[in-house]
């Protein structure tokens, strides 16, 4: 994962949905880091390194969501402080890219 942070905590209004086998999450904008490649976010539920995942990503300004993969590279924490989880994207094309550059850079304006 990148260490270049596009946007901090609160970059996106609406909940940000995290889709496993055998979880689905919604998240709190205040919980998730969105970085170029990747995101963070804090779980109730642990993950195991390299579980497969889908994200939806809400945008702030009505501009449409964006459906992305991903994979856990990191899960720490505990079930009573909760899990620190880092995910990198796969498989995103251009157009998503774009979208979220464009999604992530619009809070700074």
């Amino acid at each position: 994962m990148s260490a270049r942070k596009i946007e901090s905590a609160g970059s996106f209004e609406q909940e940000v949905t995290v889709n496993a086998r055998k979880a689905r999450l919604s998240l709190a904008p205040n919980s998730t880091i969105i970085h170029r490649n990747g995101i963070e976010f804090r779980s109730p539920t642990p993950f195991s390194a390299w579980t497969e995942m889908t994200l939806t990503l809400q945008s702030p300004r009505g501009q449409g969501a964006i459906h992305c993969s991903g994979v856990v590279i990191s899960c720490t924490g505990s079930k009573h402080t909760g899990y620190h989880v880092s995910m990198v994207f796969t498989g995103l094309s251009k157009q998503a890219q774009a979208r979220l550059n464009t999604m992530a850079y619009a809070a700074l304006s």
